[in-house]
Order: C-alpha cells, then sequence, then structure tokens
C-alpha cells in the first residue's frame, strides 16, 4: 500500500508573516507602505552595486540637472547625485535600524523591571524615563554629540539613548496590565516561577506594540539623524549621508535646487512608507483597534 503523501506545509511563524503581510497589502495605504519600503530594501542592499562612485568628482559639469550621464544631476563638486542618495539610504538605515533595536533592548529590559518588580525599581525606572523624555530628542542628541563627538557609533547610540524611554514607558505599562490577569495568577498560584511568567506570558504580549513602535521610530531615528548631519554634528563628510546632501545644497539652493528636492523627496518617501506601515501595523495587531473597526462595522451594517 503506497504511504500517503503529504504537501509540506510552510512554518508556523513564517505562514503568520505572510498572512500578516497580505493582510496589509490588502490596504491601500499598506500596499503604498510596503512598495515605499521594498523600493527602500533594494536601493540599500543592491543600489550601491548598481551606481557609480559616490565621491567621484566631474569639475567640469558641477551644479548640472538631470542628464543621460548623470539621472539626477550633480553636487556642487560634480558628484554624481544618485549615487551619493542610493549610497546614503544605506548610512540612513545602517544608523536607524541599530539605533531603534538597540532602544527597543534596554527599553525592554527597564520596562520589564518596573512593571513586573514595581516598587523602588519601578520608581528609579520612571524617574530616568521622565528625566530622559523632559528633553527633546534633537536637545538630547545635541548634547550627548556635544559631549562625546559624532560619527557613526555615536549617532546610533545618542538616537538609541533618546528612544529607549519611550519602549521603556510601553513596556511597563502593557506588563502592569497583563499581571494581573486571571491566567498569570492562576500561573502564580501553581508555582510558576517568575522566568516563565515572563518569557511565556508577558513577552509575547508586549512584542505586537513593540513592532508597531519600532515602525514608527524608524523613520524618526533617520529624519533625527539627517537633521544632525545637516547642523553638522552628525555623520561628517565626506560621507554621502542624507542631511550631508541637504547641507551642500542648501548652501547653493540657488543656483541648483537638485540636491535639496532628491534629499528631501528621499526623507519623504522613507518617512512616509515607515509611518503608513506603522499605522497599518498597529490596526492589525492592536485589538482595541480592531474591536472598535468591528463595532463600527457592525454598526454601519444595522
Amino acid at each position: 500500500m503506497a504511504a500517503t503523501e503529504r504537501t509540506p506545509r510552510p512554518p508556523r511563524r513564517l505562514a503568520a508573516a505572510g498572512e500578516l503581510l497580505g493582510d496589509i497589502a490588502r490596504r491601500p495605504t499598506g500596499l503604498v507602505a510596503l512598495i515605499l519600503i521594498a523600493g527602500l530594501v533594494l536601493a540599500v542592499t543592491i543600489g550601491p552595486l548598481l551606481v557609480a562612485d559616490p565621491s567621484a568628482q566631474d569639475i567640469g559639469r558641477r551644479l548640472e540637472g538631470p542628464s543621460a550621464d548623470y539621472w539626477l544631476g550633480t553636487d556642487h563638486l560634480g558628484r554624481d547625485l544618485l549615487a551619493r542618495l542610493v549610497v546614503g539610504s544605506r548610512i540612513a538605515m545602517g544608523v536607524a535600524i541599530p539605533a531603534v533595536v538597540l532602544a527597543m533592548f534596554f527599553g525592554l529590559i527597564l520596562g520589564l523591571a518596573a512593571g513586573y518588580l514595581g516598587g523602588r525599581t519601578d520608581s528609579f525606572v520612571i524617574v530616568i524615563t521622565d528625566t530622559l523624555q523632559s528633553f527633546t530628542a534633537v536637545v538630547l542628541a545635541l548634547l550627548l554629540l556635544a559631549l562625546i563627538g559624532g560619527s557613526l557609533t555615536t549617532v546610533v547610540i545618542v538616537i538609541a539613548v533618546t528612544f529607549a524611554p519611550g519602549y521603556a514607558r510601553v513596556v511597563r505599562a502593557s506588563v502592569l496590565a497583563i499581571k494581573k490577569d486571571v491566567f498569570v495568577q492562576a500561573e502564580r498560584s501553581l508555582g510558576a516561577k517568575s522566568g516563565r511568567i515572563i518569557f511565556v506570558h508577558i513577552l509575547p504580549n508586549v512584542l505586537a506594540p513593540m513592532l508597531i513602535l519600532m515602525a514608527i521610530d524608524l523613520p524618526v531615528a533617520v529624519t533625527i539623524e539627517a537633521g544632525l548631519s545637516f547642523l553638522g554634528v552628525g555623520v561628517p563628510p565626506p560621507t554621502p549621508s542624507w542631511g550631508v546632501i541637504l547641507r551642500d545644497g542648501f548652501d547653493r539652493v540657488r543656483d541648483a535646487p537638485w540636491p535639496v528636492i532628491w534629499a528631501g523627496l528621499a526623507l519623504m518617501a522613507t518617512t512616509l512608507g515607515f509611518t503608513l506601515l506603522g499605522e497599518a501595523l498597529r490596526d492589525r495587531l492592536d485589538p482595541r483597534v480592531r474591536e472598535a473597526t468591528r463595532g463600527g462595522g457592525g454598526q454601519a451594517q444595522t
């Protein structure tokens, strides 16, 4: 008797991720977000391999507009703007992603400690987060960069420090709500240890808001890096950061507006893509938004 053939199924996590992406793509704003982010991913991964040397100078053709040789024009030193923007996308994401991941990691630790332990630990974390959040992100970044100097690593650390309190507060609020739930109380009454409660019950329930916050914070981190580089305290030139391109173009905007236009559009597309993705994730993962949407749909049908 022939053995029954079974169609292999994808792993549960991959299937869930595919279902999530499919649900986002069915929304008009979600589809726009995925297209913009896909373009950014292509620019970051294979873009630098397809463009010219971003530091190569053609002085005789400086401040030119778009042409067959230079699709987006040239800057004040005759450098290819397309090449500089593409390589700049790698700089932007190379700063934003590590910064947001570090902020999430430290915010997760602080939020878990504050929410689960409570007492003096909670008070200490609240004082730290309130102190850091009393400064705006740019002001705090300027203060830290003035003390420790500017570089790619420094900018990553500074942005992570400015974002970590937001993650700590989100995690703390989630932990305070989850640890009062019946199933957590039942686990504790059965003798479950704190490690099991945190890793099995609390962490899976705080990942969704953390993922939404990461998608929202990524474009903010890109904007902060560009702003710091524009002010001359972030990524040092001649590194082709979008902020450096904006600063060089702003000084000569009357002669040739192209550097400002293209760098501004790159920042706008990145911000729009991740903002729309964050909203789509919130609509998909936040149970309160889902219930409100279902409730509204139910009232509309009656």
